[in-house]
């Protein structure tokens, strides 16, 4: 018989999250947009809609939340810019399409599909992403709507600290969803403006398949946060889809092998996986990541710090 359980995991990063460091109305607009982006994916799966189109929904909320290191308040760049990256996959045919350094398009996750879809390609960046993004009719959104103040006070903050700041200062801020739908399909979605004052086109893990993003239907959907240097070398997201599918490893204990072996390398961050079977885990290695999940009998969890 098929298993008809449908799975909804998303986060909006991972880092220095305890109630001592966040104000109460910053834990409580996270702890909303992370609820509305929980409706916008479980909306699609409750009417046996596609993993894919979930990912996409969830993403595309807290994309436009500035609570979140992704599309509109994301981290700015050591010139000032908003220079933003994005992931998608889906497991039945490993099909997937990524962006990075796109500067224009008000919903990268978006953007990431369409080259997918509408391309021969699997990564665009820069100027040809942006590019591709207005021939092919994605909403467009300008450098004064995607950069808030208080992005430009960090900058202007991480800059006073010397050239030491940067190593001091990392935020793990992406914003992700993974999803298994009734059908019995997974994919994974993540997207992120990168960390505070970075340079000379740096590109983490986000967009790369198998870094932070990877969604294979024989074992799951992974999306990834953290410093995405080390899951890069880690090649963390498939690495945890590996240890599933080729040696049998439960889900929470691929995901939490893997990020001990990030941890090992000196990297830190969190993973939500997304199972092919329906489960739904999360594992962090910071003292906090904001996270939710849901599923079909109702059951809905949302939560930013380590002991809840």
């Amino acid at each position: 018989m098929t298993n008809r359980a449908w799975t909804l995991v998303i986060h909006g990063g991972a880092g220095m999250m305890t109630p001592a460091r966040i104000a109460a109305e910053t834990d409580a607009g996270a702890r909303d947009a992370l609820g509305r982006a929980l409706d916008a994916g479980s909306a699609v799966l409750a009417a046996g809609g596609a993993a894919l189109d979930a990912v996409e929904a969830a993403v595309c909320v807290l994309e436009d939340d500035p609570h979140f290191n992704a599309g509109r308040g994301a981290a700015l760049t050591h010139e000032g810019v908003a220079e933003l990256d994005a992931a998608i996959m889906e497991g039945t045919g490993l099909d997937a399409g990524a962006v990075a350094g796109v500067t224009a398009t008000r919903h990268p996750v978006s953007l990431a599909r369409a080259v997918m879809e509408q391309s021969r390609h699997v990564l665009l960046g820069g100027e040809g992403a942006d590019l591709f993004s207005r021939e092919h009719g994605l909403e467009q959104a300008t450098q004064d709507w995607l950069v808030l103040p208080e992005r430009r006070r960090q900058l202007e903050e991480l800059k006073a600290l010397g050239p030491g700041g940067f190593d001091v200062d990392m935020k793990y801020g992406t914003v992700g969803a993974v999803a298994r739908d009734v059908h019995g399909h997974v994919a994974a979605a993540t997207s992120t403006g990168g960390v505070t004052g970075k340079r000379w086109g740096r590109i983490g893990d986000s967009p790369l398949i198998g870094a932070g993003t990877y969604a294979d239907d024989r074992a799951g959907a992974v999306s990834a946060t953290g410093s995405g240097e080390y899951f890069i070398r880690a090649g963390v997201a498939h690495e945890i889809c590996a240890r599933v599918r080729l040696a049998g490893v439960p889900l929470q204990a691929a995901a939490d092998a893997v990020m001990a072996e990030v941890m090992a390398l000196g990297g830190k961050g969190g993973v939500i996986v997304a199972g092919a079977g329906g489960e739904a885990v999360w594992s962090f290695t910071t003292a906090g990541m904001f996270r939710a999940k849901a599923g079909p009998a109702g059951e809905r969890t949302i939560a930013i710090y380590g002991d809840e």
